[in-house]
């Protein structure tokens, strides 16, 4: 990437001086040399994107060096409790979202992180929700989940209705998720997608 840059630059200096050094000899060539400037301009803008990208994936590498990594996502805690909403909000604010798992993989990691960063029996909210339709449980893209993690054992979860629109990770009940009222508060982690 670097290499490429450094070459593209080259190759624009070179052009630059030798559009100043040629004669002028007619309107055909002014086209030409405007027809240049512009695809040197496109260029450009090419490598401003490219080098833009490359900061913003070394953020999130930066941010992952505080938080936990887990396949293409990156899970970092949040100082304090919130409601739901205040959580999701907060996660926007630092450009991620509110995380949740896709699978059990990543559920155990969650657990198990956030076991260590906020307590063992803590509550997490996690980006599940079906404030939109009851019983349609989405993420905060507002996808259908394919994986959920209900506790079975000890209570039927989903049991709250209409009252409990959000999901929160028990650490008391091993990782299984509990539907609650959105204006609980509780901790929370921020999901940060790795490109």
């Amino acid at each position: 990437m670097q290499l490429r840059v450094v070459v593209t630059l080259l190759t624009v200096l070179c052009l630059l001086r030798d559009s100043r050094q040629r004669p002028r000899k007619n309107l055909s060539t002014k086209k030409v040399t405007v027809g240049m400037i512009e695809d040197i301009k496109k260029q450009i803008a090419h490598i401003v994107e490219e080098v833009n990208l490359l900061k913003e994936k070394q953020a999130l590498h930066a941010v992952c060096l505080r938080g936990k990594k887990v396949d293409n996502k990156c899970y970092l805690p949040m100082s304090g409790e919130k409601t739901f909403h205040k959580a999701y909000d907060d996660c926007i604010l630092h450009g991620g979202t509110l995380g949740w798992a896709e699978d059990e993989e990543e559920n155990q990691a969650l657990l198990q992180y956030a076991r260590r960063k906020v307590g063992k029996n803590r509550n997490i909210w996690i980006g599940v929700t079906d404030i939109t339709v009851e019983g349609t449980w989405v993420d905060m893209t507002g996808a259908r989940v394919n994986y959920t993690n209900w506790e079975t054992v000890t209570s039927q979860q989903p049991d709250g209705g209409s009252k409990e629109n959000c999901v929160a990770l028990s650490g008391l009940a091993n990782g299984k998720w509990l539907d609650k009222p959105c204006h609980f508060q509780y901790n929370y982690f921020c999901q940060f997608n790795i490109l």
